[in-house]
């Protein structure tokens, strides 16, 4: 009997010791796992109405802050060349999707001028970001202006719009030079009717500017813009038509009391430089205009390295 109480207590020994390892591994998984969901909890903030918005923030975390705004209808990855080259540079880089788009929820309500100022609101008070230069390219620049015009500039170093939408897109009675409502409107209406092939007849064409004679087409470029643009929501993007053609940003320009930089291609065809970036600068006290001769909409990645460098030049003042 004693030979077969010792046989059982071994053999319980044995079962402890070979489960352990076991345990160890169930509880170490568990950890990873643990340390996974909140490194991904970790790249969102909520904004005020619950919103969950993504947002990367690269670079040295005590360098100097350059918050960007991106476009219709991208998302913040539309801005990796400039954010890796300002991390590069020791700059602290911070960009998020909006509302509706990449990899932020996409709420039923809010996609609106207002409420994306109040995102970047969100983002950049979530991180207690200070001293910040804001970056907006095309609808984000409208972002940035109706930002100040709501929050302030107390938190804010400088600004540079880039290809932005300001002043004001849509043609109206105080807008007589602007762009006639029917181009918005067959926006909307290639949006519903097939919004894929709208994505990429927009990237292929205008957009880069290669529908212009003797340039080719970059596959990789117009493929980035429709992913981007298929990530995002239907409804988050057809209201957005709205919010950047029909925002009027004037009052909004007029607030903006930091040093300003505006970068704009004179051959914009999406955004045309003639009634917003040259009706901008007259707005924004002290504002300067730079203009990249030729120059489409998307010179984030047809002029990049330029843009870079300027943008550089003008948050190392």
């Amino acid at each position: 009997m004693k030979t077969i109480a010792r046989l059982f207590a071994f053999s319980a020994v044995a079962a402890a010791a070979l489960a352990a390892p076991a345990a160890q591994a169930q509880q170490a998984a568990a950890q990873d796992t643990a340390r996974q969901i909140a490194a991904t909890a970790s790249t969102y903030i909520a904004a005020r109405d619950g919103t969950p918005l993504y947002y990367k923030d690269w670079g040295p975390k005590n360098g100097p802050v350059v918050v960007f705004s991106h476009g219709w209808p991208l998302n913040a990855d539309s801005w990796e060349a400039q954010m890796l080259f300002l991390a590069d540079q020791g700059y602290r880089v911070v960009a998020h999707d909006r509302r509706g788009h990449g990899r932020s929820g996409q709420s039923w309500e809010g996609n609106t001028m207002d409420q994306y100022a109040d995102d970047l609101a969100a983002v950049i008070e979530t991180l207690n970001l200070k001293n910040a230069t804001l970056v907006g390219f095309s609808t984000g620049g409208g972002e940035v202006a109706r930002y100040i015009g709501r929050h302030g500039t107390q938190r804010i170093a400088k600004v540079v719009l880039v290809s932005a939408v300001t002043p004001i897109m849509v043609k109206t009675a105080d807008n007589p030079n602007g762009v006639p409502m029917d181009v918005f409107d067959g926006l909307r209406k290639g949006s519903l009717a097939n919004r894929s092939q709208l994505y990429k007849d927009i990237a292929s064409g205008p957009f880069f500017g290669f529908n212009r004679p003797g340039q080719a087409a970059s596959a990789g470029l117009v493929d980035s813009f429709w992913r981007q643009g298929m990530v995002a929501g239907h409804k988050a993007t057809y209201d957005s038509i709205k919010a950047f053609s029909e925002s009027n940003f004037v009052e909004d320009l007029k607030k903006i009391d930091k040093p300003t930089l505006i970068i704009h291609g004179s051959d914009d065809q999406i955004v045309p430089i003639a009634t917003t970036a040259r009706a901008a600068v007259k707005l924004v006290k002290d504002a300067r205009l730079i203009e990249y001769a030729g120059g489409p909409h998307g010179i984030t990645d047809t002029h990049k390295d330029r843009l870079n460098n300027d943008l550089l030049e003008f948050v190392r003042r």
